[in-house]
């Protein structure tokens, strides 16, 4: 049985009788293709990479695997259309926390209208894409189970100034109970899912040099999806926090030219990413230095008590 997907952040969405994508119970992402040249675009980046031999094996595992195309009926009562057939990244997850970021300073394509170039302008410069390099397009961060999740508005994210963007990078990480309040996050998270030898960080500085070498595309409107299933997290089991790349229809052939555009908003990126591990390793040994100050000095003043 096909279903609207629950943990979808960003995008059209398959309901009130829009396109959207749908998954099933099998780990299947099924994305329309648009009947302009966005869909005929996605397909043919996703046929050519599937097969590219020159795409090291170890960048492979941050995109989706493509199973192919399966004609269904379209979740807007138009008909049978084509789909995508996907990985659904977030079917291994129970309660995922998932930030849809899209990277580059500018979203459009070299060979996109005047009228479309414009469009992305306006957006571009009323977010933070154009200021920061990046935008995070949607997002949803678990709280607990019985608050569920905290899933802002497409409004409000697309309000996001660059303090707001640093905020929601430290409430992404933060295990407080009221995640969506003006709550001072506590970033008790960051070092389990930002650090680590396979945490966040780690992920994007390996894309980034993958980035600073490949000239084979050039990824215009892509975004970076962040997820980790955070209860997993707060109850101590092992969480696999994850990074893959998302919605190639606007790929272009790279022409031995590195995709600027991409690695410098993915550095921006990296760099609040960075910022927020490291303020939290400062404030965990500063947190440390204070209880052993405590602790000694309980036992040299034990009147005291």
């Amino acid at each position: 049985m096909l279903k609207v997907p629950e943990h979808q952040v960003a995008g059209h969405r398959a309901i009130n009788g829009n396109l959207g994508p749908v998954i099933d119970n099998l780990g299947h992402f099924y994305k329309p293709l648009l009947d302009d040249e966005r869909g005929s675009k996605e397909l043919a980046f996703y046929k050519s990479f599937s097969s590219d031999t020159r795409v090291p094996d170890h960048i492979r595992r941050f995109f989706p695997v493509f199973y192919g195309t399966q004609d269904l009926e379209a979740s807007d009562g138009s008909g049978f259309r084509p789909h995508l057939v996907l990985q659904d990244l977030a079917a291994n997850h129970r309660s995922p926390s998932i930030m849809d970021v899209k990277i580059g300073s500018r979203t459009w394509y070299p060979e996109a209208s005047e009228d479309y170039i414009q469009k992305c302008l306006e957006k571009d410069r009323k977010t933070t894409t154009v200021s920061l390099g990046f935008r995070i397009s949607g997002l949803q961060i678990y709280e607990s189970k019985e608050s569920g999740f905290w899933k802002p508005e497409k409004k409000q994210v697309q309000s996001f100034t660059a303090d707001n963007v640093r905020l929601v990078l430290r409430k992404f990480v933060s295990s407080n109970s009221s995640i969506g309040s003006n709550e001072n996050p506590d970033c008790s998270l960051a070092p389990i899912v930002y650090g680590g030898s396979a945490g966040i960080l780690e992920q994007l500085l390996e894309l980034k040099a993958w980035f600073e070498n490949q000239t084979i595309y050039h990824f215009h409107s892509c975004s970076v999806l962040i997820l980790f299933d955070k209860e997993s997290v707060l109850k101590g089991r092992t969480s696999v926090a994850e990074v893959k790349l998302i919605d190639f229809a606007h790929v272009v052939e790279g022409r031995d030219v590195i995709d600027h555009n991409f690695l410098g908003g993915l550095c921006s990126l990296i760099k609040f990413v960075s910022e927020i591990l490291s303020s939290s390793k400062e404030s965990s040994i500063k947190a440390c230095f204070m209880e052993s100050e405590k602790k000694c000095y309980c036992t040299n003043n034990s009147n005291y008590w």
